[in-house]
């Protein structure tokens, strides 16, 4: 087993290469749990900084089609929170960090503490919690700090300047800016509301803040590269194993990560 590297290195190292890190996110058990885990370890093999584990959830309010697609497979084919952490471990693994998405309902029910301690034993950095907020977050702030985890939480272009710094005083490790409101999914253009929200967001704190919701291209991820510290890649990632033929699945998705990575490199 590897050691698990700390998101603050991550960062550290990106920005000394003059680039914004690559996150990419994808669905534990799918196409399927063993199928995720090599995808996990594609990933990381072609250039993501940060793989983002989705825990496959039955109500997924913030997911676009594709995601939703993707987690409907899995959950179908019976994905369970320890193949969660079967994947965050592989990605670890192989060289990679990994953070987990996930709805806050699911972490509940497992246990907060019970989750939280067995993220860290597969060498997890942190938890992003889109419908969480830090106001209803008492205990896992607790745990979390406790265990050493990062506690990612939201910003979107909605949030006032009050909100964004009541929110970012309760992160570590990055903050996660949603570029646009809405479900994700790629789209051709992520538009200006992106660039105002890392610049308020910087204002309010020295936390890296990475940028997600409808990033899809390496044309997208340069430019969003530029005035953010990392660029979150989903559903354009997640589509190319929407194949019915895992290894093709596989070369796709190998092909839009490298493509992605070198987008944030120029």
């Amino acid at each position: 087993m590897s050691t698990p590297i700390p998101l603050d290195a991550v960062f550290a190292a990106t920005r000394d290469e003059g680039r914004a890190a690559l996150v990419g996110y994808l669905p534990a058990g799918f196409p399927s749990v063993a199928d995720s885990i090599r995808a996990a370890q594609v990933m990381v093999e072609n250039g993501c900084d940060i793989v983002e584990v989705g825990l496959p959830y039955t109500d997924p309010l913030m997911d676009g089609p594709v995601i939703q697609s993707a987690a409907t497979q899995a959950l179908e084919g019976g994905v369970h929170t320890a193949d969660v952490f079967r994947v965050v471990r592989a990605v670890t693994d192989a060289g990679g960090v990994a953070v987990v998405m996930t709805y806050w309902n699911p972490v509940l029910r497992y246990g907060i503490r019970r989750f939280a301690e067995e993220l860290k034993a597969a060498g997890g950095a942190g938890l992003i919690t889109p419908d969480l907020v830090p106001d209803e977050a008492d205990e896992w702030i607790a745990v979390a700090d406790e265990l050493g985890l990062a506690k990612i939480f939201l910003v979107a272009p909605s949030s006032t300047l009050a909100r964004v710094a009541a929110t970012t005083a309760n992160c570590s490790g990055f903050v996660y800016a949603a570029s646009v409101m809405g479900v994700t999914g790629a789209r051709t253009s992520v538009g200006d509301a992106a660039k105002g929200l890392v610049e308020r967001t910087k204002a309010a704190t020295d936390l890296p803040v990475c940028v997600g919701l409808g990033v899809s291209t390496a044309e997208q991820a340069r430019e969003i590269g530029r005035y953010a510290d990392g660029v979150i890649v989903g559903s354009a990632l997640v589509k190319t194993l929407l194949d019915t033929d895992p290894e093709r699945g596989l070369a796709a998705l190998a092909e839009a990560t490298k493509e992605l990575s070198d987008g944030v490199r120029r």
